[in-house]
């Protein structure tokens, strides 16, 4: 035999031996290489190629890489197959520099060479390599080809140019196939392009051209965004085009109902399925999960053993996310029981829903610490649960050192765990730590990111540095509505309601819309500042935008208009909540005590409970606080009494401070001290201050100085000890002693709370306060004062009976007051508000006005609603409760 045929002979033999351990995925095949080398043979180019599909199949990509760098001749094949295989294992980089050598070495692409390196250019999001690629297409004639013009119009749609990568499917669309109308959809799918997506599905079945499997998929995703009606559409439209309903486009939905909560859809769908497959069951546990139904999770689950079907990490993580969500702890370690048996313990994915769980199902984070520790790798998400799990706990000082090694470890924390720390600032109030934080997001360039930017707009709010919250929020590269509505909450919480109000044309700047969870902080805004025309224009807003039904959004109107003094409106929008909670029923019984409707604020109480509404502590404070303005002495005890004895609520030192002025009220004194030594609380300053006033009211000079004692040891810079216990002096004939404790106290640089007060006029919120005597007899006779005496002198012009107090003469509530009489239509009614309870003599001449004038007045003050009209009040002259001055 020649050598010439032995040669031939061998080549033939090592081919059918490697097509045989391709088969069957043997790695002896790679043994062949060395007598490859021995024999010569690597210059026959098929024995080559097939050897190089056998490495990257069964060997890797290295040792493939190997002999395809010892070729001496390389095919379009080689460089295909091995771009295709980097491409593949998601090495785009070095794809696209093989791709360069294949060039420099003249050998020209084919089709799928370019599909390939298209496919790495989408992944890097490389658009200048993308459009030179895009160049070579043309010089080689490849551009109409169907595969081809898929991948140019993917990568440009992922390097976000999607003008762009419709133009080129516009160019080429006549000819398109199934692919690439898909791909197309996909891309506009991609963009969240919904409504395109459907309408280019409506040309593709316009052009003729059939869908598939992967049309369906990418269609549901879009329906997912535009409602349950549009999904129905598209899996009708699977059945009309005799698509067969494959594991991917079954589990996609099942995952389209889920999203829905329509899981008896998914069942269906789980159902028709002839094969079993963990991942469809998977889906459908994790649709249960995701909509609460724990009872059906664990029940599919169950079932899904019992098939014979082995769940997998990603089972396990989705049943372990339902006991965090519902708080079922005895669950979750059987679940965690279940991950041991199947050797699951150290997935890391499992491991990190583990930690997840133990921290929000368990009130200690004592086994949430101990499953971290046994992980074997713990990721950015593992820490990043960790240090979120710290924050909830309140162990917010110890996030920084879970940062600090996280970093030392090389673990790059990601804009979660970030976001993380700065909640741990928030809490904190620490403006130290968030300046040091933000410093840190600058040196890494991600504090423009948008969850980063919202949580650093959070901590900046929340330490009352508003103008760096906003020059944060205007560095943002993009703001959400999050970003508004934290500003919102936060303004509103330091009382700078004017601006809380002005975030909503901030908003509008940027095209964003006030949503359900922005409004209610806007509405708040309106209620505090007791600005009526601005709330009724929100409330307009919710209802065009069809947000009224939102609870939380119907809560805050009730509270706006309650505090406004309308109670009409504020019934209609409670009569129109579907299903009223707690917090809606506290807004209708506070709205009526607060307007001095006391017995019916009690009726709904009763109404609440007998439909079977559960009250809270809150329920409480407002029905003790109606007790004490309504006089109802032994009802609000019993209402104090039931707390624990039937609803099993602990009182808090608030509740305590209600019962307490409920006795003193009632100048039963030596019960409510008696509460002071039986309450299992420390008393705080309130207290003591609630029962000075009572001793003020009832004229207990020796009680009251004990209270005013007590009270100091515990606020020694609380002004208003001092300025009752003067009071109580001067009242009880002993004015040395009232001129003494006022000295006293100006010594000590304490002085009066400023009475400050405001009222809204055509939108616009204007403020007074009581400035001091020296300044009102400078401005005397000008402004707002000549209008106040010259109310005063018309009130004795018309025969009624005013004896002012010249102390308080110009206070704010007076101001505000006859502003808006002033500069209002006679058919308007004035809404004022002032921040403390409005005196005797304010009160008086407020009710006046409204008889002179014949126009209603509400003002709210530091603890009720007053509502005048016809020179008379809603309060019936009652004196307000002592507790919230």
């Amino acid at each position: 035999m020649t050598s010439k045929v032995l040669s031939n002979h061998l080549q033939q033999s090592c081919i059918r031996i490697l097509s045989f351990c391709e088969s069957t995925t043997s790695r002896i095949g790679s043994h062949i290489h060395c007598p490859v080398i021995k024999l010569s043979l690597l210059d026959n180019l098929n024995l080559c190629n097939n050897l190089l599909s056998l490495y990257l199949k069964t060997d890797g990509i290295l040792n493939a890489r190997k002999l395809f760098d010892e070729m001496p001749q390389r095919t379009v094949f080689a460089w295909t197959v091995m771009i295709s295989s980097y491409t593949k294992s998601q090495e785009l980089a070095s794809a696209l520099s093989l791709f360069e050598e294949m060039l420099a070495s003249g050998t020209v692409p084919n089709e799928f060479t370019f599909s390939s390196v298209l496919r790495s250019c989408a992944g890097l999001r490389d658009l200048n390599y993308g459009a030179k690629v895009h160049g070579s297409v043309i010089k080689t004639g490849f551009l109409g080809n169907s595969v081809i013009g898929s991948g140019l119009t993917d990568m440009y749609s992922k390097c976000g140019k999607l003008e762009e990568a419709r133009e080129l499917f516009s160019s080429c669309k006549n000819g398109a196939d199934t692919i690439s109308w898909t791909m197309m959809i996909s891309s506009l799918v991609e963009a969240r392009k919904w409504k395109e997506a459907l309408e280019c599905y409506s040309e593709m079945i316009e052009a003729g051209v059939p869908p598939n499997e992967f049309t369906f998929v990418k269609l549901l995703g879009a329906s997912s965004f535009l409602g349950l009606e549009f999904g129905k559409v598209i899996h009708s439209s699977v059945i009309v085009h005799g698509v067969l309903l494959n594991v991917v486009l079954k589990t996609s939905l099942v995952e389209f109902y889920s999203r829905f909560a329509e899981m008896d859809d998914s069942v269906r769908v789980l159902n028709s399925i002839g094969e079993q497959d963990v991942f469809l069951w998977t889906s459908v546990v994790s649709g249960f999960a995701r909509n609460l139904r724990a009872k059906e999770a664990v029940g599919t689950f169950l079932q899904m053993r019992g098939s014979g079907l082995q769940p997998d990490n990603f089972t396990y993580t989705a049943m372990l996310s339902l006991c965090s969500s519902v708080q079922s702890l005895d669950l979750g370690k059987q679940i965690h029981s279940l991950t041991i048996k199947v050797g699951l313990e150290d997935n890391t994915d499992v491991g990190n829903a583990l930690l997840d769980m133990y921290m929000k199902c368990s009130a200690s984070e004592v086994e949430a610490l101990r499953v971290f520790r046994a992980m074997i790798s713990p990721n950015v998400v593992s820490w990043t649960t960790l240090l979120l799990g710290l924050v909830d706990h309140g162990f917010e000082q110890d996030c920084f050192g879970v940062l600090m090694e996280m970093v030392r470890l090389g673990i790059e924390p990601n804009v979660v765990t970030l976001s993380g720390v700065l909640r741990a600032c928030t809490k904190l109030k620490s403006v130290r730590r968030v300046l040091e934080i933000h410093g840190y997001l600058q040196r890494r360039h991600v504090d423009g990111e948008i969850i980063v930017g919202n949580s650093l707009v959070d901590a900046y709010a929340s330490s009352d540095k508003v103008a760096d919250a906003w020059n944060v929020a205007k560095s943002m590269d993009k703001r959400d509505t999050i970003t508004y509505t934290s500003l919102v909450t936060r303004f509103n919480e330091l009382a700078k309601h004017e601006m809380a109000l002005s975030v909503i044309n901030h908003m509008h700047g940027d095209g964003i819309r006030p949503d359900q969870f922005s409004l209610p902080g806007f509405i708040s805004a309106s209620a505090n500042l007791g600005a009526l025309e601005t709330g009724k224009h929100l409330h307009c807003y919710s209802v065009k935008s069809g947000y009224s039904s939102s609870v939380w959004v119907s809560n805050s109107l009730i509270d706006m208009y309650a505090k406004c003094g309308s109670l009409e409106d504020a019934k209609r929008v409670f009569q129109e909540i579907a299903t009223p909670d707690v917090v809606s029923w506290n807004g209708l019984v506070s709205g009526l005590a607060s307007n001095g409707c006391i017995s019916p604020a009690l009726s709904a109480f009763e109404e609440m409970r007998m439909k079977g509404t559960e009250p809270d502590s809150v329920t409480f404070l407002i029905l003790l606080s109606a007790c004490s303005n309504g006089r109802l002495t032994e009802m609000g005890l019993e209402y104090f009494q039931s707390m624990e004895k039937i609803h099993n609520i602990k009182p808090q030192v608030e509740h305590y401070v209600h019962l307490v002025d409920i006795l003193g009220r009632a100048g039963r004194l030596e019960e409510a001290t008696g509460v002071l030594e039986t309450m299992p609380l420390r008393p705080n300053a309130l207290i003591f201050k609630t029962l000075l006033r009572a001793c003020r009211y009832h004229g207990n000079l020796s009680f009251g100085e004990d209270m005013a004692n007590k009270g100091l040891a515990v606020a020694p810079s609380d002004p208003a000890f001092y300025i009752l216990l003067a009071d109580l002096y001067e009242e009880s004939g002993k004015p040395e002693l009232a001129q003494k404790t006022r000295s006293l106290m100006s010594q000590k640089g304490l002085s009066k709370k400023l009475g400050k007060s405001s009222v809204e006029v055509q939108g616009k919120v204007h403020r007074f306060s009581s400035e001091d005597v020296s300044t009102v007899e400078k401005t005397k006779g000008k402004g707002i004062y000549a209008e106040i005496e010259w109310i005063k002198s018309e009130i004795e012009r018309s025969g009624f009976t005013y004896r002012g107090n010249e102390s308080a003469s110009y206070h704010s509530a007076k101001q505000a007051a006859v502003f808006g009489l002033v500069y209002t239509s006679a058919q308007t009614p004035v809404h004022v508000v002032k921040n403390k309870i409005l005196c005797k003599d304010c009160h008086d001449f407020v009710s006046l006005i409204t008889r002179l004038a014949d126009k209603n007045i509400t003002l709210r003050d530091g603890n009720q609603v007053h509502v005048f009209k016809n020179g008379k009040c809603s309060c019936k002259g009652e004196e307000a409760s002592f507790v919230l001055s």
